[in-house]
């Protein structure tokens, strides 16, 4: 089978609600994972694998070795991943690179592919308002707190992680979602990803699609006639993803055979 296929998919948040529906879901991406493999000239995971994860020099989280070991088993074939990080995985550093052998991307991209260009972003902190959370995501990237961070006991400092990113973070990804259906209940334009993708083509970027994930809605509106912005939508709820093959995009939700 010839690999021509680009795949994007985002926003897994494995480790919550809890460990089973976690291992359910990982277990699904590793099926989707091992599909896709089959025809893929690259892989971009937009962001948010995990709902928690910090890397010490010597720890890192328990758990997630089938997601690892296909990851490992795919790029050790050749086939390109990328990692977006987002503001989940924000804290992920040098392990996934040396381990697994990921291409990791700090900051939005504008990548030519095959016969199209794109601008391919976690899309956290982009477009107006939020900006409670664009002034947390600058205090959790400053290198002094992580640096501090990093010298509390990995058993204490994980729990502290899960505990404020378990249940009721899970129903603040709903609340996310709701929020976002109701920007876009009239126009998917309202939507604050796709205001920003405006504004750059207003700045005179020539783009054919703009990939985001971070909302869990999925969308896909045209722009212009010749450009699209998409949200890929989640693997909590609606499974999805997208795939371009060379001459067109499409979005995807992921049925097992």
């Amino acid at each position: 089978m010839m690999a021509n296929k680009i795949y994007f998919a985002s926003d897994f948040h494995l480790g919550i609600p809890d460990h089973p529906q976690s291992l359910e879901r990982e277990k699904k991406i590793v099926a989707w994972l091992e599909e896709v493999r089959k025809d893929a000239q690259a892989i971009y995971l937009m962001g948010d694998v995990f709902d928690f994860w910090f890397e010490y020099r010597t720890v890192v989280p328990k758990g997630y070795v089938r997601l690892f070991g296909k990851l490992a088993e795919i790029t050790d074939a050749g086939i390109p991943v990328h990692l977006f990080r987002g503001n989940h995985d924000m804290w992920a550093f040098d392990y996934l690179e040396k381990e697994l052998g990921l291409i990791m991307h700090r900051d939005p991209e504008i990548l030519d592919l095959p016969g199209k260009r794109f601008y391919i972003a976690h899309g956290d902190g982009l477009g107006p308002g939020d900006k409670g959370y664009k002034f947390i995501k600058k205090v959790f990237q400053n290198r002094i707190l992580q640096w501090l961070f990093s010298w509390i006991h990995p058993d204490l400092a994980i729990r502290i992680a899960n505990f404020w990113s378990g249940q009721s973070r899970y129903l603040n990804l709903t609340k996310k979602e709701e929020e976002l259906k109701r920007l876009t209940a009239n126009n998917s334009e309202n939507a604050p990803l796709a205001i920003h993708s405006r504004n750059i083509l207003a700045d005179g970027e020539q783009i054919d699609y703009f990939i985001y994930g971070h909302w869990h809605l999925p969308i896909d509106v045209k722009l212009t006639d010749t450009c699209r912005y998409i949200n890929l939508g989640d693997w909590l709820t609606n499974f999805t993803y997208a795939v371009f093959d060379g001459e067109k995009l499409d979005m995807i939700r992921w049925m097992e055979k």
